[in-house]
């Protein structure tokens, strides 16, 4: 009984780092612009986009910041009936600093936020048995170098330490199994569990250190001219010591369930799993001084996401290797600026980001599926050597249909002669939007 809630819970856990958001909040600027940027001269914000470019700065110095709010909204339809997510803000941020060695040689260092999700179902939808509520926050500390080459060319390079954490909660027991058993056992009608999750399990865990690298080059062709490419390497997040805590909605729960479940508040988990490599082209073009056209393609290189392993301390028979079948996945950035006056900037640009998800392993954590993201912002400079920057990106999801999640039911494995499926299946129709506002403030000299 303890492998089988382990693994229910420690799936869950782990996999909501890989279908969360991939953020695209690395800068209010570029976030107006479709969050493009491989093929220009960011200054700072470089090391985010393509760490080559940062070497055509003309500055001595920049420091940059900037925060986004996202405010995301899910819904799920099961059975004809709708369920909405109550979620709270999450508000992924990046500080960059560069400075200048010699003319041609620049260095600096950025903190960002690569992925992160939170998401809350409630303890008692439908779907509790797959999840209920996450919250996951990752976070990257990068030194770069950036060196131009020949007038027109630069290159550059990162490390990227990366560490996260997650704070997940989901259903162990379905309502509708352990009702079957209440009704085999010929108890009376008010102790039924309708539409109450009978059990459920906390798991939080940090995770170590990564380390991967993010290296870039950019070729200004002519003054209206540049094209770039940049690639964020692979990264293995790895849990070592997570923690789990079982609740239950009332002491039946408890008394029927309690002799199998407690004994994951003993238990700890170790799991590792890839994050994307990330290749990106661009191309920026000027067709006007004060005009600036820029598109980016970018590949996310989910397909190295084909198992999730899972390890157990001193219960080395029960460790795991489970199918998660994700494909690789494009993001295409189009954006805009336009230079109105010498102190104010309009931007406004479009992201169509596609699904890596295969929606016959689908988890409601959060709901991944092909977005399309329009959004505008603008910079205003008080004086020469401040920007402050806006920027607002809606994101529409274009939802997904039948999408099928798996879970093994407890109830049927410990009795077998309820005659209920051992591996049952919840299926439901799910949409997402979500607004990004964010802020923005870059000082240089």
């Amino acid at each position: 009984m303890k492998k089988l809630t382990s693994i229910l819970a420690l799936t869950i856990a782990v996999s909501a780092h890989a279908e969360g958001y991939q953020v695209n909040t690395f800068s209010a600027k570029q976030e107006g612009m479709g969050h493009v940027g491989v093929a220009m001269e960011l200054g700072a914000e470089s090391m985010l986009f393509n760490p080559g470019a940062m070497a055509m700065s003309t500055k001595t110095f920049e420091l940059s910041g900037g925060l986004a709010a996202i405010v995301p909204y899910a819904s799920a339809t099961h059975k004809g009936i709708r369920y909405d997510t109550d979620n709270k803000v999450s508000t992924p941020m990046n500080v960059s600093a560069m400075f200048r060695i010699y003319d041609s040689l620049y260095a600096g260092l950025t903190f960002f936020t690569p992925y992160g999700s939170s998401i809350n179902w409630g303890e008692n939808w439908p779907g509790a048995v797959l999840n209920q509520s996450v919250d996951i926050k990752m976070f990257t500390l990068q030194p770069t170098v950036s060196w131009r080459v020949l007038p027109g060319l630069s290159v550059g390079a990162g490390l990227m330490v990366s560490w996260g954490n997650v704070d997940l909660n989901k259903g162990l027991v379905s309502s509708s199994s352990l009702n079957t058993l209440l009704g085999a056992m010929q108890l009376p009608p008010s102790m039924m569990f309708d539409g109450i999750t009978p059990a459920s399990v906390n798991l939080t865990g940090s995770s170590k250190l990564a380390l991967g690298v993010n290296v870039g080059a950019l070729w200004r062709i002519s003054e209206q001219w540049r094209v770039g490419a940049s690639f964020r390497s692979r990264m293995t997040m790895t849990v070592e010591k997570g923690m789990a805590a079982v609740t239950y909605a009332n002491e039946t729960a408890r008394t029927l369930l309690g002799t199998y479940l407690d004994n994951l508040n003993t238990t700890n988990f170790s799991a590792s799993l890839p994050c994307p490599y990330v290749l990106s082209f661009g191309v920026s073009y000027k067709p006007i001084p004060a005009l600036t056209l820029a598109f980016d393609a970018q590949l996310n290189g989910w397909g190295t996401y084909k198992e999730l392993d899972i390890a157990f301390d001193n219960l080395e028979q029960y460790d795991q290797h489970l199918t998660k079948d994700y494909h690789n996945a494009m993001t295409y950035h189009v954006g805009a600026q336009y230079a109105l006056t010498g102190r104010f900037d309009l931007r406004a640009g479009l992201m169509v980001d596609t699904s890596p998800c295969n929606k016959d392993y689908y988890n409601p954590e959060t709901p991944a599926q092909t977005r399309i993201e329009p959004s505008v912002g603008f910079s205003f400079r008080p004086v020469r050597q401040l920007s402050v920057d806006f920027a607002f990106m809606y994101v529409h999801g274009c939802g997904v249909k039948n999408a099928t999640g798996e879970y093994e039911d407890f109830i049927a494995k410990s009795y077998p002669q309820l005659g209920l499926p051992v591996t049952a299946t919840f299926e439901a129709d799910y949409n997402l939007h979500a607004f990004i506002p964010a802020v923005g403030l870059s000082y240089s000299f």
